[in-house]
């Protein structure tokens, strides 16, 4: 069943009976729908949950307002009220950036985290913008190139996802990549499952077990042989194996 939250600015579907007691976040450019064969498997298992069209995607409209995960953490606490108990939040990579966000913001809210494939920590070697764009960029600044041309230089020299993306979504995308989430990290108290691909190209492993560390003893780390990026569709039964895991 689709339902609206936030003065209907985002959709959701429940699954299951009974009171709902996971949160599943979908990843940048994607939506809920990844969580559907998760979500049937746990009301299969007697776990009812609401998958959640972030702002912008699937089938909710954009933010008003641009802003990073931190900024998407508000716009989605309010969905928090729909539990009578502390909800298990499961996200995928930019979804598990919120997740994280709003467990570290409002620990009294969130009963576990169940994270896969997330950006958590900045790249800090990550290569500086061509100069070819920055040139563009800097001429554009100056009026001395057109919005066109400026754009122009934007899709040939972004990245996949920049492209693809338009107007406050694409601001979004900006606000986003260069967030870290080191200092929520280490105030979450709650336990914490970071389910990864072990060939995952997007975010690294590595990634996963630097953000335990950073946890402490609440964080597990598990490394799913064969699988990439797209944990909630590649290997759904074993995301809700974790999931089992912290359910209360």
């Amino acid at each position: 069943m689709l339902r609206t939250y936030g003065d209907v600015t985002m959709f959701a579907r429940t699954y299951g009976d009974g009171p709902a007691r996971v949160l599943w976040l979908h990843g940048w450019a994607r939506r809920g729908e990844d969580f559907a064969t998760c979500a049937r498997l746990a009301a299969e298992a007697g776990v009812a949950s609401l998958v959640l069209d972030l702002p912008g995607f699937g089938s909710s409209p954009p933010p008003a307002q641009p802003g990073g995960a931190r900024h998407y953490a508000e716009l989605v606490a309010p969905v928090l009220d729909q539990f009578a108990v502390r909800p298990v939040i499961v996200g995928h990579s930019f979804g598990g950036r919120v997740a994280t966000v709003l467990a570290a913001s409002v620990p009294d809210r969130v009963g576990a985290l169940v994270l896969c494939g997330v950006p958590l920590l900045r790249d800090t070697r990550a290569a500086a913008a061509p100069r070819g764009y920055r040139a563009v960029r800097w001429l554009h600044r100056r009026g001395v190139v057109s919005d066109a041309r400026l754009e122009a230089a934007r899709q040939k020299y972004g990245s996949t996802d920049y492209r693809r993306a338009s107007g406050v979504v694409r601001d979004v995308l900006v606000a986003s990549v260069n967030e870290d989430y080191r200092d929520e990290l280490s105030r979450l108290r709650l336990p914490v499952a970071l389910v990864w691909g072990e060939r995952d190209d997007v975010v690294a492993p590595s990634v996963a077990r630097r953000a335990a560390d950073l946890i402490g003893p609440s964080a597990s780390v598990t490394i799913l042989a064969g699988v990439g990026h797209l944990v909630p569709t590649e290997a759904p039964d074993e995301l809700v194996r974790a999931l089992g895991t912290v359910v209360a």
